[in-house]
């Protein structure tokens, strides 16, 4: 049985959310970047974890 290919990246782990700026940052700041940042490393690691998963063995 022939197995897909998973390029290499697809196996990386995803970036770690970006720094924050070295400032205050006001309370609407701070829930919108912490928003992006977990909804795109969720999203990465879920599309991450799919394509390792699909390119091993079934049993």
């Amino acid at each position: 049985m022939m197995q897909p290919t998973v390029p290499a990246t697809a196996e990386q782990k995803c970036d770690d959310p970006v720094d924050l700026p070295d400032r205050d940052l006001t309370e609407r700041e701070t829930a919108s970047a912490w928003g992006r940042d977990r909804s795109a490393l969720r999203t990465c690691e879920g599309r991450r974890a799919a394509a390792v998963e699909a390119s091993r063995p079934q049993p």
